[in-house]
């Protein structure tokens, strides 16, 4: 007797046509316009579905290559995917070849919406953690790769403030390798966070090429805030007068910075030092 075929798959939708509504939809959220509006975003690949599987999202559309959900991760996901409810879509190579990003495209992708918590209260932030916060960070790719080492220093959550770049971009979460479905993100105006930050309860450290003090220096005073500015203009006075601590990284060649993510990389684990353990 002929096997039935699996019900999950039997549950997907077929798309060809690169006309199609959903398929607009999705290639639509490229667009940051789009993405405000909407609060959703595209993750691309099975292994950063599967970090937002674990870490308990739920997909509101599923679109994968046809024929490549018959069994291993694609299949596991697919399930998943149907299990939430999701939108699945089994598309055409031409479909996914408009859907995946143009650089190592994946076979498949999913529309999630978008997760935004609130600052959090300093009095009830626990006596050893460590929040970050990026000033007006322009690049995707440093933001994402920012978060992704917050994930994995273990801090509690990223806040930007002002006017950052979109950290549910697909280059941005691509950057991250999953780890947008773990850390908690914060959105705050500059005067906002400048009213906020007086009732930290730790050190608030910044950054600063003004600065004397070596970031290795000595420990920090917990619950610690690590506040870093924009790539290229660094921290604004405003924000740097507002820190408890002011440190450098020092340098023996020519320049007199580094990439933001690998400033802020440094600076996050010397901070959690104590805390890392293999």
């Amino acid at each position: 007797m002929k096997p039935s075929p699996d019900p999950a798959v039997r549950r997907t939708h077929a798309v060809t046509s690169l006309q199609n509504e959903r398929v607009k939809f999705i290639r639509s959220l490229e667009m940051r316009k789009v993405r405000r509006e909407t609060g959703l975003f595209v993750a691309e690949g099975a292994s950063v579905l599967i970090a937002a599987r674990d870490a308990g999202w739920k997909p509101q559309t599923l679109a994968f290559l046809a024929g490549s959900a018959s069994s291993g991760i694609a299949k596991q996901l697919l399930r998943w995917a149907e299990g939430a409810g999701a939108e699945c879509l089994e598309v055409s190579q031409a479909v996914l070849a408009k859907l995946a990003a143009k650089e190592n495209p994946q076979t498949v992708l999913a529309v999630f919406a978008q997760r935004w918590v609130a600052e959090p209260e300093p009095e009830r932030v626990a006596d050893d953690a460590v929040w970050l916060a990026l000033e007006s960070v322009r690049d995707p790719g440093n933001l994402g790769t920012i978060i992704r080492t917050a994930d994995a220093v273990g801090a509690s959550g990223v806040v930007l403030i002002g006017a950052s770049c979109d950290p549910y971009s697909r280059e941005a979460v691509r950057a991250t390798m999953g780890s947008v479905f773990s850390v908690p993100l914060v959105r705050m105006e500059a005067s906002g966070f400048l009213a906020w930050l007086p009732r930290w309860r730790g050190d608030v450290v910044g950054t600063h090429l003004s600065a004397q003090e070596d970031f290795r220096a000595g420990d920090y005073r917990a619950p610690t805030l690590l506040l870093m500015g924009s790539e290229g203009p660094g921290l604004s006075e405003s924000l740097a007068r507002g820190c408890t601590r002011l440190v450098k990284i020092p340098m023996a060649g020519r320049l007199d910075s580094l990439n933001l993510a690998v400033a802020t990389a440094l600076v996050l684990y010397e901070i959690r030092r104590g805390a890392l353990q293999l």
